[in-house]
């Protein structure tokens, strides 16, 4: 990585002037590129800034600083001017109609996912961008609203085809009348140059946040994971993560990663006392009003005794128990709604809905059995002052963790921005919080309902003052880090956007929590110890990420739909996968997407596995103790708990950019990516679902969950968009391999596509491999690799071609394979002859390969011609 520019040297000083010819324009009322209208009816207090015109400040390296130089033409800035200031402005920006557009817009406060229309009232509530269609100049046109001084800005759909720019800062005490500089626009004659080029010029001009490219990503995105969530949700103990990942490791997937979700904090609730533990949580929603009153672990870990875990009669664990107190959780929580629904109808009566509530939880208590903290590992030790010396606690169980599975190399923990859900307890902890009320943006009202939002409006944030930040941090993680933690998972991030009124505003309460944030990162987690989640929303792209350099990019996993859709289990799926590919197009260009969890055991388990193969991120599943499909497990997973990973992330192909994937009948989800030695092209049917603007919920359409037919070409993958896949992508022909049919053939650039029908939860992955011509004879030889993996390509790590024919290193055991026109004389598997199988049919040549741990799982195959 280039060294960073002096922060105090003016871009003016470091680039060259563009000499080059604008491409925008704004006059009469019209913005133009190139002469062709975009925009019409554009407010005459609407005003444009090139780009290439402006001077800021920047400590981006000198060859991102020239890189955006020479695209500066390309890009401009629009501003408004209002009569009266206000802490939040709305404004027309214009109108469109008959143009294709995609945007992504916030659907919860947390999570965003994409839309497609043709015209500026088609757009949603809270949208972070729209990316138009011009194909009459050959060119795509990105409006990304932005952030300028206190104030941050979405844009919303207006009347009549406009649309508009709601500029807001969170607090009446912050107050502005005029922008220059409130939204970007970019133009480009490529859509996924458009962004890259797009965010390379805001990250200059903002100088708040980092790039991907400038980043370095945590070890863990090469690595399988668990994830301890959907196992046990707040019941996680001890005695459960351990038996989980002994699990795996007697599976034959180890994991090397381990995430203990939420359940692990020592929180309680106001009215209760200060200094204990809330009592047998269960479910996501019953913790989300309670605080921080300890920043250290709660009792159920507090209490774990060194060695506890390893001698020959560790602590007995049911694996039942978990998902017995799940069920009677949402048996509380569905007569608990039940509950709620009577009073919202006006029942006077709720004497025998109040009952069986109460037996319900008494219930729910025997269940935990006398063991409201987890089982009892202490034996009278010291466990209730969590001993410095190591001998309890987080430290003794991450110790114990690691002499046990000595391939475990990451182990994370959970936690709110804010600390808890909600928040720190005022008096608790050495650091000054103040609960504070919630006040959701007028914007938020186009989102969908949401559980965590109605909590967190009813119990208000503990929260820490701005000034402690750093404090709340550093106290938390470097007390982690010392007990064996090696990095956090940051969840409800946006909760600061509802607290801002007192302390000048969203993007200032922003900046100081996020420098907290980022410095606490970089002295205890290695500088890139950090996932973040629940942040979809441009103040944190903007703002928080100098050091974050990954993030969740789609919604939760949902084994079902919670409101109870009999459908729900299928088409959440698809719905999820929607969210991940379209949201990396812009989340891609400032972190390293992660496609989150799923259970290997789930009915479209082996739908989200093809996913999260080639999406270039890490994969990690959330499965319960005992319910695992290890077979499954294996085609994403080598024996030593690494992966077959992409080397891009995952981003949906053009003719997917302006369809609706989920529910216009017709279109199949196509997502590109690429391996070392090749590209890939996955193709799901995820229709039968989404965003309805009327309802404000994703809902079911069943009449779409059928199967999808459509097409794919070797030139549907952007072989372009890295400098070591451009040579590849001027192939004359490719061999492509299906891994699901178990069908290799052969392609060109000029063959026609080749057609698919897929089934309704279903994929199909296509692998494309240049051919290469070797020796005298001419052979046709693509090495395709392990076809018992989803990512097959992945596995080649290394390969050449000498005069007599191939070299091949593959990582992982099973079969290997690889188009060729003719049979090798030869084959020889780390320097012994070894079997083959070549069919003339399909030009199939085969071997089987051993997993040999000695050489970290690595074969060297070669083919002598």
């Amino acid at each position: 990585m280039a060294p960073p520019n002096d922060p105090a040297k003016p871009l003016s000083s470091v680039l060259r002037t563009n000499a080059q010819q604008n491409h925008f324009d704004l006059s009469e009322g019209k913005l133009s590129v190139d002469g062709v209208p975009v925009l019409t009816e554009v407010p005459s207090n609407v005003s444009l800034t090139h780009f290439s015109s402006t001077r800021r400040s920047s400590d981006a390296p000198l060859p991102l600083l020239l890189r955006v130089d020479s695209t500066a033409n390309r890009g401009c800035f629009l501003g408004f001017a209002q009569d009266k200031p206000s802490d939040r402005l709305v404004n027309s920006l214009g109108k469109f109609s008959g143009r294709e557009f995609l945007s992504i817009f916030r659907f919860k406060t947390w999570w965003s996912t994409m839309w497609v229309g043709s015209s500026g009232s088609d757009l949603q509530m809270e949208t972070q961008w729209v990316l138009l269609n011009v194909p009459e100049a050959s060119s795509y046109v990105l409006i990304v609203p932005i952030i300028e001084g206190a104030f941050r800005s979405a844009l919303h759909p207006g009347r009549d085809g406009h649309f508009t720019i709601c500029a807001e800062s969170g607090s009446t005490r912050a107050t502005a009348s005029s922008f220059e500089a409130m939204a970007y626009v970019h133009v480009s004659d490529n859509p996924y140059n458009v962004m890259r080029e797009a965010y390379r010029a805001i990250r200059v001009h903002l100088n708040t946040f980092k790039l991907l490219e400038e980043k370095t990503v945590p070890t863990l995105v090469d690595k399988f994971g668990w994830c301890t969530w959907d196992a046990f949700y707040l019941t996680v103990d001890p005695a459960g993560v351990w038996h989980g990942v002994q699990d795996f490791a007697e599976g034959g997937v180890p994991p090397r990663f381990v995430i203990i979700d939420d359940g692990w904090q020592s929180i309680n609730f106001d009215g209760q006392d200060p200094k204990a533990d809330a009592k047998n949580l269960v479910l996501g929603g019953t913790q989300m009003t309670g605080r921080l009153h300890r920043l250290e672990e709660c009792d159920k870990f507090r209490n774990y005794r060194a060695g506890s875990m390893l001698g020959p009669s560790t602590t007995p664990f049911d694996t039942k128990k978990p998902r017995m107190l799940i069920d009677k959780g949402i048996e509380i929580e569905h007569a608990e709604k039940e509950r709620d629904r009577a009073v919202q109808s006006g029942a006077k009566d709720l004497a025998e809905l109040e009952s069986r509530i109460k037996k319900l939880k008494k219930e729910l208590d025997e269940m935990f059995g006398g063991q409201e903290n987890g089982e009892d590992y202490s034996a009278g030790g010291c466990g209730k002052c969590a001993c410095k010396s190591g001998s309890y606690g987080f430290k003794a169980f991450t110790k114990d963790l690691r002499a046990k599975f000595p391939g475990l190399d990451d182990i994370y923990v959970w936690h709110a921005l804010c600390g808890a859900w909600g928040g720190v307890r005022p008096g608790a902890t050495h650091l000054k919080s103040k609960l504070v009320p919630t006040k959701l943006s007028p914007g938020l009202d186009g989102t969908m309902s949401d559980l965590a939002v109605v909590k967190i409006i009813e119990g208000g944030i503990g929260l820490v003052d701005p000034s402690q930040a750093g404090d709340l941090y550093d106290s938390m993680h470097s007390y982690l880090a010392d007990s064996g933690i090696t990095g956090v998972k940051v969840d409800v991030i946006h909760t600061l956007e509802y607290v801002s009124e007192e302390y000048g505003g969203r993007v200032e309460l922003a900046k100081a929590y996020y420098k907290g944030l980022s410095n606490s990162l970089a002295k205890n987690f290695k500088g890139t110890g950090l996932i973040a989640s629940m942040q979809q929303c441009n103040d944190f792209f903007f703002l928080g990420t100098r050091q974050i350099s990954i993030g969740r990019v789609g919604d939760d996993f949902w084994f079902q739909d919670p409101n109870g859709d009999p459908m729900g289990k299928y088409w959440l799926q698809g719905v999820h996968m929607i969210h991940c590919a379209y949201n990396s197009m812009w989340m891609g260009q400032i972190i390293q997407p992660d496609w989150d969890m799923f259970q290997s055991d789930h009915e479209c388990a082996k739908f989200h596995a093809g996913s999260r193969a080639i999406c270039g991120g890490p994969v990690y599943v959330s499965d319960k103790v005992g319910g695992h499909d290890f077979g499954l497990i294996k085609q994403l997973v080598y024996p030593d708990g690494t992966i077959p990973k992409c080397q891009h992330f995952a981003l949906p192909t053009r003719d997917c950019l302006f369809r609706n994937p989920l529910f216009d009948n017709k279109t199949i989800l196509k997502i590109w990516n690429f391996n070392k030695y090749g590209g890939v092209l996955g193709a799901f049917n995820c229709q039968g679902a989404g965003w309805d603007p009327k309802e404000r919920r994703i809902k079911g359409h069943s009449e779409c969950y059928k199967p999808m037919s459509g097409s794919v070409h070797v030139a549907d993958i952007e072989w372009d968009q890295t400098k070591g896949t451009t040579q590849m992508g001027t192939a004359r022909e490719f061999a492509v391999y299906l891994g699901q049919a178990d069908q290799l053939i052969l392609t060109t650039p000029s063959s026609d596509p080749i057609s698919i029908t897929i089934q309704p939860s279903c994929f199909e992955i296509y692998s494309f491999v240049p051919v290469m011509h070797l020796g005298p004879s001419s052979t046709k030889f693509a090495p395709i690799g392990l076809t018992n993996m989803f990512n097959c390509g992945g596995t080649i790590q290394d390969l050449e071609y000498p005069d007599f024919g191939a070299i091949v290193k593959v990582k992982g055991g099973g079969v290997f394979l690889a188009y060729s026109s003719r049979a090798p004389e030869k084959c020889m598997v780390n320097g012994a002859e070894a079997t083959f199988w070549w069919s003339s049919e399909d030009g199939k040549l085969t071997v089987d390969l051993p997993w040999v741990e000695q050489l970290g799982g690595v074969s060297t195959v070669a083919f002598l011609f």
